[in-house]
């Protein structure tokens, strides 16, 4: 059979029909790398009075010190306007804010210009993200990534594999699932849906073009290719490991605070001023999401310069430990996702979008692009009043 095109290969707006725009924060000194310089953030804040606390904040249209909000679903940060507020810091959660770069976000709406509440109301232990990647025709990179934590990152769309808490109803065109293990002749589970998407997903006009195979042993080399890329984007607590020879280490100290960041191919080694890492293989340095280089970006937001006088300028005084490791493990991920090879070149079968249509997987009814209705328990609304929703 005839390789698939970007014509008939559908699209996983219509196989992951429920989608949310990415939060926009609205602010920088609500997330950053490290939970402590947060919470003096917020200390900080609460402690300045009338016009220093409305400079502080940096007001927007959507926030200001009089702006009355509800809670974040699932969080217990107060609800009094922030001209009054008091207390200490809500418990700042783990997020991701950049592609592979997992930071820390101070979880109170009153901060965030838009927090899209939905996604936290289907955020638990069960959930995968997975954030479309924006890419043209050629670039380098996933077109996808997939995360277990709340994705702050712009501007792509989220598209959560589940539609209620607990890994309840998947976000997939209904029918989808059954459609494919008759196919296939095999079972195919919603998370399996997603990790042949994160191994196949590639750039079409429209969006993003997943092509769906029938050959029950290329779907399976997919998945589990899928399912690796899964492990290696979410971990969960997990450290992946180079084989021995391979595996980074600190060879030189790193400064207390480093300013440059150096990669010198011919001894794999990269230089932060004079501490040094390596082994550091080209294809972790050279690892690009959206033409932005992973290493670069993940260095440049711990390191540049804040406005004086901001509370994004409240930072750690030297180069914590912590962010060592994080380097290290950042490192190991980028080279072992650098093995794992697209396989959308390999495909010679294909179940198509006019497949789906004359199956009546598609169109997806309208009500599968909304999300569902979850709100499981009370939620406070702004001033501690009830949320009706």
């Amino acid at each position: 059979m005839p390789s698939v095109t970007h014509d008939d290969a559908p699209l996983l707006a219509d196989l992951m029909p429920w989608s949310v725009a990415p939060p926009r924060l609205g602010r920088g000194w609500p997330t950053g790398p490290d939970a402590a310089s947060l919470k003096a953030r917020w200390d900080a804040f609460v402690k300045a009075d009338g016009p220093d606390r409305e400079a502080l904040l940096e007001p927007t249209r959507s926030r200001t010190l009089h702006s009355a909000v509800g809670q974040l679903p699932g969080r217990s940060a107060g609800t009094e306007k922030l001209i009054r507020a008091t207390g200490p810091c809500p418990e700042p959660v783990r997020v991701l804010h950049a592609p592979f770069d997992e930071q820390w976000l101070i979880p109170d709406h009153r901060l965030i210009d838009a927090a899209r509440p939905e996604l936290w109301r289907v955020a638990d232990e069960h959930q995968i993200f997975a954030v479309e990647a924006t890419a043209a025709p050629g670039a380098d990179g996933p077109l996808l990534l997939a995360t277990s934590l709340l994705p702050v990152l712009r501007p792509g769309r989220i598209r959560p594999l589940y539609r209620r808490p607990g890994g309840e109803e998947p976000n997939l065109a209904p029918g989808l699932v059954e459609h494919l293990g008759a196919r296939l002749g095999t079972s195919v589970e919603p998370v399996d849906v997603l990790a042949w998407a994160l191994a196949t997903a590639r750039y079409a006009p429209g969006g993003h073009a997943v092509p769906l195979t029938e050959d029950a042993g290329l779907w399976a080399q997919g998945v589990e290719s899928g399912h690796r890329l899964l492990w290696l984007m979410r971990r969960n607590g997990e450290r992946p490991k180079l084989p021995g020879g391979r595996r980074p280490y600190v060879r030189a100290p790193l400064p207390s605070r480093p300013v440059n960041l150096h990669y010198d191919r011919d001894e794999e080694t990269l230089e932060l001023d004079e501490g040094r890492v390596s082994p550091v293989p080209p294809e972790a340095w050279d690892f690009e999401v959206g033409g932005v280089r992973v290493l670069e970006q993940w260095f440049t937001t711990r390191t540049a310069d804040p406005e004086p006088g901001t509370l994004t300028a409240i930072r750690p005084a030297t180069w914590p430990q912590a962010w060592t490791s994080e380097l290290l493990e950042l490192i190991t991920v980028l080279a072992l996702l650098s093995e794992l090879q697209p396989l959308h070149q390999e495909l010679t079968s294909s179940i198509t979008a006019p497949d789906l249509h004359k199956a009546g997987v598609l169109p997806v009814p309208e009500s599968t692009r909304r999300p569902a209705s979850v709100l499981d328990g009370h939620e406070e609304g702004p001033e501690g009043q009830l949320a009706l929703i």
